[in-house]
Formats: C-alpha cells, structure tokens, sequence
C-alpha cells in the first residue's frame, strides 16, 4: 500500500485539487495587484464564520478583504485566534474599529451583508 503522505504522481482528481489549491495564494496577489471588480453579488441568507466577517469589513467600509487589502496596500488584518473572525480593522479617515471576539453580526443583520464574487 502507497504512504497517504507521500507525494503521488499522476493526475487524481486529489492531484488537481491540491495544485489549485497551492495556486490560490498567487492569485489572490493577481487580483490585488490588478485592482479586480467583482463580477456579481449577491445577499447572505443565514450566518456562517465568513458572512460575519464580510459584516464587519462592511461595517468599516470596505467590500471584503479584498478591497481592504488593496486601499491599505497590502496592510495584514488581525484576527481573534480563537474565533478567526476580525480583530481590528483600519477604516479610510485612519480611525479603528475594533471588533468582539464573539458573533456581532446578528440574524436580523444577515440580509444586510452583500457577498461579492470574483
């Protein structure tokens, strides 16, 4: 039997999945680098760890983590280690806004948030 952790050749679809994914990050610095637009968006039905975040970088005024990233040139955002959910965001007049560790996105904010694809 084949090591699990060992790489393989060939082209499984794991294969395939596992070379998109190492190219995600590369990416990512294509869309930044370009000052990319989304291509559709579309309103959050029901919470989840990504809908609260999007709230948050709403909140300050940024689309997502994308569009911050691009205004702040690359600034890194801080997160709660144990939630993963936004710490601290700088807004565009430089005043921060600093953000639970808990849910602050409640239900009846949910249909608020707009979820934008690229």
């Amino acid at each position: 039997m084949a090591d699990p952790l060992a790489p393989s050749t060939g082209s499984s679809p794991s294969n395939v999945e596992e070379e998109s994914s190492r190219q995600l990050p590369d990416a990512m610095s294509f869309a930044t680098d370009h000052n990319s637009k989304p291509k559709s968006m579309s309103r959050a039905r029901k919470w989840t760890m990504e809908v609260e975040n999007l709230f948050r970088f709403q909140l300050a005024g940024y689309r997502d983590e994308l569009e911050y990233i691009q205004v702040k040139q690359g600034a890194s955002v801080d997160r709660w280690q144990e939630s993963g959910f936004v710490k601290r965001l700088q807004r565009r007049d430089d005043t921060f806004y600093y953000y639970s560790r808990k849910r602050e996105c409640q239900d009846g904010d949910v249909h608020r948030v707009k979820v934008y694809v690229y």
